[in-house]
């Protein structure tokens, strides 16, 4: 029952640390960025941090949500790679995954992209976080939206879920909330 847009909207764009309000959108999608969205900005610095260089790469990010898949595709643009932005519901998805030299998984589906789509050496970020079950504890387990058990195998390099992209995503909100300070 809560309009979305209408929420958005009435924050004020210089104090969007979350960098989703439309004027804040529209400056990432013109390759100005005031705040950039704290999970998409967290991969790129991660990436940055070990050295991955996107110039000429072929990056796949399957997940096309505001929040993630839709800017962190501009960002990576905007860094010179070759970016497919694909879905759920993309024919052959196993094909287009399989052209990734870095694969961003941000589908919101538990353990959808299996390890033998995975191009050998590729860089794989699981921005995916999926409760499927339960552990000896009693507590949600949770999962990537790559299989890591399998992805592990074949990747350079993969973050874990948890503990991967997360962690990323509230270190960029303290740093935008620093800023608009």
């Amino acid at each position: 029952h809560i309009d979305e847009s209408k929420v958005l909207e009435a924050i004020s764009p210089a104090k969007d640390a979350d960098g989703f309000h439309p004027y804040n959108v529209g400056r990432l999608v013109t390759g100005n960025p005031l705040y950039q969205p704290c999970t998409p900005y967290g991969v790129m610095k991660m990436l940055e941090h070990t050295g991955v260089d996107l110039t000429g790469k072929e990056v796949v990010v399957v997940g096309r949500s505001n929040i993630v898949g839709k800017p962190v595709a501009l960002m990576c643009l905007a860094q010179h790679a070759t970016v497919t932005l694909c879905h759920s519901r993309t024919r052959d998805l196993p094909a287009k995954v399989g052209q990734a030299d870095v694969l961003i998984a941000a589908v919101g589906r538990a353990e959808m992209i299996k390890g033998d789509w995975i191009k050998p050496g590729a860089v794989v970020i699981d921005v995916g976080v999926n409760r499927i079950g339960t552990t000896d504890s009693g507590k949600a387990k949770l999962a990537g939206d790559v299989d890591y058990a399998e992805a592990v195998e074949v990747a350079s390099a993969i973050t874990p879920v948890p503990g991967g992209v997360g962690p990323m995503t509230i270190t960029m909100l303290m740093v935008n909330t620093v800023k608009a300070a």
